[in-house]
């Protein structure tokens, strides 16, 4: 995720394949937390970092979803 957050320099095509790589790398971590979760051996620290990443995708990856699909009010 070292991809700069300023949206507003970016135009869709670039937004929209930033878009899938960031969902793709929310559903891994959402994975590697499922994984470490069941295993029993999680390191508690290791698991709140990678929410913690999870969650950073996820508002990036609404913030994108804004941009390239404005709320347009009918």
């Amino acid at each position: 995720m070292n991809a700069p957050t300023d949206l507003s320099m970016k135009n869709d095509d670039v937004l929209r394949v930033e878009l899938e790589v960031f969902r793709h790398e929310h559903r891994d971590l959402d994975d590697a937390i499922r994984a470490l979760s069941t295993s029993g051996t999680a390191d508690q620290i290791t698991l709140q970092r990678l929410k913690k990443k999870k969650l950073r995708l996820k508002d990036l990856i609404a913030r994108i979803e804004d941009r390239l699909l404005p709320d347009i009010i009918a």
